[in-house]
């Protein structure tokens, strides 16, 4: 049988083999990394969603907030400046899609932290501007989820909106520095208590850690398929060769095989020797 796999048409199929298990075990790799980074994601939600709030300051600074804060819940007190939101397009909510309406804050020692206070639909037409509850005036306490600056999508928008919330588009757009985070907004309240009107609240953020698990463990179990694949062929090429050199040999070599001899005739009648 080893003959038959040194051939180069199986020695090529073997090589095919080889690159597919290569293949396959990257590819594995990079699902499980996926696996990891949703399963991070889930705990940090599930860890910092429902805690008890921190004050902003013990969390966040000027320079971006580490990953492992992300979604820390937090509370800070300060006034929103005045003016139009920034509004950011292409938002989801329950299936449908808008703008998410991004408040400046104006916290006790000054700086500035961006506050997204819900979700807006869109208006009737895309060159309107929908309609958004305005942040209220005065002091104000709120609570909610920092979140790390999303990447830039680089895409020229009218001004006052936003592609998605990159922290340095922003504070470009508001002339202004930033905080390294902005606040999903969970609550808000007035020093008499009351609540103002606001945007839609954002949706619970999704723990689902999808298929990713499963696909890895389907492309390392994939790994050897190729290899199986080869062996099989090889063994039945191998098989056919062996039958085959066997019906030659019991013929003879080139020659038809002989035929049985013929059986003695019997005498029955005297009358055959005359």
């Amino acid at each position: 049988m080893l003959r038959v796999a040194a051939s180069s048409r199986w020695l090529g199929a073997l090589a095919l083999a080889a690159a597919f298990a290569v293949a396959a075990f990257f590819l594995g790799q990079w699902q499980w990394g996926r696996y990891e980074e949703r399963q991070a994601r889930a705990d940090r939600i599930t860890a910092h969603y429902d805690a008890a709030p921190v004050p902003l300051g013990d969390v966040v600074g000027p320079g971006p907030l580490p990953l492992a804060r992300d979604w820390t819940r937090v509370t800070a007190t300060g006034r929103y400046a005045a003016g139009d939101p920034l509004l950011v397009r292409n938002r989801p909510l329950d299936g449908t899609y808008g703008y998410e309406a991004l408040f400046p804050l104006t916290l006790e020692d000054g700086s500035v932290l961006l506050v997204d206070r819900g979700w807006v639909p869109n208006a009737e037409s895309a060159q309107a501007l929908p309609d958004v509850p305005s942040a209220p005036d005065g002091p104000v306490e709120v609570t909610g989820w920092l979140r790390l600056s999303e990447e830039s999508l680089d895409r020229s928008l009218p001004r006052g909106q936003l592609a998605s919330i990159n922290l340095a588009e922003a504070s470009r757009e508001l002339g202004t520095d930033l905080l390294g985070a902005y606040l999903v907004l969970d609550m808000e309240s007035t020093p008499d208590g009351a609540r103002p009107e606001r945007p839609a609240r954002l949706e619970r953020p999704d723990t689902g850690i999808g298929p990713h698990q499963a696909y890895a463990f389907q492309w390392w179990l994939a790994m050897p398929v190729g290899f199986v694949l080869v062996f099989v062929g090889v063994r039945r090429e191998h098989r056919e060769s062996v039958e085959a050199a066997g019906a030659t040999g019991r013929g003879g070599a080139g020659r038809p095989p002989r035929t049985a001899a013929r059986p003695k005739k019997v005498r029955i009648w005297d009358e055959e020797d005359a």
